[in-house]
């Protein structure tokens, strides 16, 4: 009791001493260097608008950093714009642009290094070779802030949020643009990323690897050159996300591989070339998303078992599912296909007939990827409806047993 009466009245004595630091040219102190000489724990540097360069910015005081009226600090193309190495810090409000190129230190608007209870807010970052980069951190807050870059190929360009073995992370509601990857996750557990747009980035909206017991709910990842990638990975749940656009030869609204445990459920996979490529995943269960105007719904390679897949809406896509095997160790249950020609007659709204989503034409584009040429062609539209008929090159267990008669309101 007498230690946390110790501990209580120390923070209220640094509260009562701390101190605002203005910082512009209409104050005595015109350097951010200067004012960080000056700070100590506590304080809180308030930074007026202008340009600041003043290379490598080193906050390593537990100190509230915050721009008015959005100051720009610039790496002139140099240097590590802010490198935190502090508990406990907050950065708001500041623009920060123009920081160093380098493959070996990997510079960055803000790079936090082995540090907890750090917030990035509603800052905008633009043009830095990394944008936001946590190393080794816990508790962080990363929320609000704009990350822009103008890469062309992904060995030049760094990630936007990049995240490296750390846990209990927070990434919410930031816009991520033009990396190589807009949110990267390595080693990183019992985190979250929530309400995050990532566009146009030159290979995945969001990829993650060794990444276990996280949350993705409510993000946007949209036309990425490769969609989103979940690899070696388990208990991850992803909810209520947009996967659109994301379109080329090797593209997926979402690739899992080598994942297992995870749920997927109430996501929008739309305009895809694969709205979901799923390669040695086990245990997952597929609930209630949508399956629309993609290449192929769904890839279930052969290597994958025990996937449930139910209560899905699969509407306008060329191919609902594929697969590269005939081996089925996977459930499909009440989904709804708009391809499904069967009939209701106890008007249960299940179909009576069960459905076999795995077309001919769809085994053959893989394994002759080339046939995709004679797609629509009459030939092909007799096959399909054959082999619907006396099915003898689609697995006879790849069915749905109880195909829904109506699209789910999803």
């Amino acid at each position: 009791m007498k230690k946390l009466l110790l501990i209580l009245c120390a923070f209220l004595f640094s509260v009562a001493n701390a101190k605002t630091i203005s910082v512009g040219n209409q104050f005595p102190c015109k350097k951010i260097k200067q004012a960080l000489l000056m700070a100590v724990d506590g304080d809180t540097i308030l930074v007026y608008n202008a340009i600041y360069k003043e290379g490598n910015i080193l906050i390593n005081k537990k100190i509230v950093f915050i721009g008015k009226n959005f100051p720009t600090l610039d790496g002139e193309k140099k240097h590590e714009v802010v490198s935190i190495s502090a508990d406990s810090v907050i950065v708001k409000g500041f623009k920060i642009i123009n920081s160093g190129y380098a493959t070996l230190d990997d510079p960055c608007g803000i790079k936090v290094y082995d540090r907890s209870f750090v917030t990035i807010e509603n800052n905008i970052l633009d043009n830095n070779f990394f944008g936001i980069y946590l190393q080794n951190c816990t508790n962080c807050l990363v929320k609000n802030n704009k990350v822009s870059a103008y890469g062309k190929q992904e060995q030049l360009i760094g990630n936007g949020i990049h995240c490296w073995k750390s846990n209990n992370l927070q990434i919410i509601a930031n816009n991520i643009t033009g990396h190589r990857d807009g949110i990267y996750f390595e080693f990183v557990t019992h985190s979250i990323i929530w309400r995050n747009i990532s566009c146009k980035n030159i290979r995945y909206g969001l990829h993650f690897m060794f990444s276990n017991d996280d949350d993705y709910i409510t993000n946007v990842f949209k036309n990425n050159g490769a969609g989103v990638a979940v690899m070696f990975t388990k208990n991850v749940k992803m909810f209520n996300n947009y996967f659109e656009e994301n379109w080329g030869d090797s593209a997926y609204g979402l690739l899992l591989k080598e994942i297992a445990d995870s749920y997927i459920y109430n996501n929008k996979f739309a305009r895809n070339t694969s709205g979901i490529y799923m390669e040695g995943t086990s245990r997952i269960k597929v609930e209630k998303n949508v399956f629309e105007s993609n290449g192929w719904g769904m890839k279930i390679q052969a290597s994958c078992m025990e996937n449930e897949i139910v209560n899905n809406n699969y509407l306008k896509n060329t191919f609902d599912i594929s697969t590269n095997g005939s081996l089925v160790l996977n459930t499909f249950n009440a989904n709804y296909w708009d391809k499904y020609e069967g009939y209701d007659l106890d008007k249960n709204g299940l179909g009576d007939v069960p459905y076999h989503p795995l077309s001919l034409f769809a085994i053959l584009i893989e394994n002759t990827p080339a046939a995709m040429l004679l797609y629509r062609s009459f030939m092909i539209t007799l096959l399909d409806k054959s082999e619907k008929v006396l099915p003898s090159i689609t697995p006879d267990n790849f069915i749905d047993k109880t195909p829904l008669m109506k699209s789910l309101p999803l």
